[in-house]
């Protein structure tokens, strides 16, 4: 998860972004595995402000078995598992995607946090059914006092939806310390939170956390982050990375706005969505289990390429 704060909202004038993408994950085993059974979740997630004119997932060696299906938040997920002594996995996920900017600005009208969770607990919202799902606890995110009295540090029950995700990135970004060393991937959420430090992964689990305990939902998206050389800097391919950030809802005419507490921006032209969920669990890109023995070793490169 890449430590690139600091990314602008005004990144590009363009109303829309043409990337080709490739993801390469390297397995080398410790000694020959007999077997592996592998859930991959690598496909760019079609939207209003993404489309994917093409996508295609490279296994090496090639499965014993596979199969694609879409799960409950609608990921598209491949299953696959081979059969036959090997001593390295090779999984590859190319695509091409468009994305188109989503022009708004926190001066946007957008309900109080009062007129949200008013109008979701009398079901008079809309497209209330969609949004409560992500109002509650999930395996790695559960609401409580702490995260309610944080965020109501800088907000009220009359604080417009886009301005609480603003003061809340703001709050995460600048409040909170980027580092590598201070958690893992299994952290739990409330550690994080109390060490006020971790990665990507860390502050939208933590910010998904303080929306929920206030009532607003909020979902956990998983994608990729392009990054932007220094001036001067050659850019250098396969350097890009994983990311995350968070999804809110704002109501019927906004519906949900993505925003990055890591960058502290909204998401528009870098951020290239592949899945969402109510937290990390739901969209781990990679996991499996394999028969055979050691710790292998894992090589991960991410090219997000802007194309003409």
């Amino acid at each position: 998860m890449p430590a690139y704060r600091g990314i602008s909202e005004q990144s590009t004038s363009m109303h829309d972004m043409k990337y080709a993408i490739q993801h390469k994950t390297i397995y080398q085993y410790a000694t020959p595995v007999s077997l592996c059974q592998n859930v991959v979740m690598l496909t760019p997630r079609v939207s209003p402000y993404l489309s994917c004119s093409n996508h295609r997932l490279t296994i090496r060696p090639t499965p014993t078995y596979s199969h694609s299906r879409t799960d409950a938040m609608g990921n598209h997920v491949t299953v696959f598992a081979i059969e036959e002594s090997h001593n390295q996995l090779t999984i590859t996920s190319s695509s091409n995607v468009v994305l188109i900017e989503r022009l708004f600005s926190i001066e946007n009208p957008s309900p109080s946090v009062q007129e949200l969770t008013t109008s979701l607990d009398r079901q008079t919202a809309r497209n209330w059914f969609d949004a409560v799902p992500f109002r509650y606890d999930s395996a790695r995110i559960r609401r409580s006092q702490l995260y309610a009295d944080f965020i109501r540090g800088f907000i009220d029950p009359s604080t417009p939806t886009l301005q609480v995700l603003h003061r809340l990135s703001e709050q995460i970004h600048r409040g909170f310390q980027y580092s590598k060393d201070a958690t893992k991937v299994d952290t739990p959420t409330e550690e994080a939170f109390n060490g006020r430090a971790g990665v990507c992964q860390d502050f939208a689990h933590i910010a998904i956390a303080c929306l929920r305990s206030i009532g607003i939902p909020a979902r956990y998206v998983s994608g990729y982050l392009r990054t932007i050389p220094p001036a001067g800097k050659t850019r250098l391919v396969g350097a890009d990375q994983s990311h995350a950030w968070v999804s809110a809802w704002c109501g019927d005419e906004l519906g949900w706005v993505d925003i990055d507490p890591t960058n502290h921006c909204f998401c528009k032209l870098d951020h290239i969505a592949v899945a969402w969920g109510r937290d990390y669990s739901d969209v781990v890109p990679i996991k499996g289990v394999f028969l055979g023995t050691g710790e292998p070793k894992l090589e991960v490169s991410v090219d997000v390429r802007p194309e003409a």
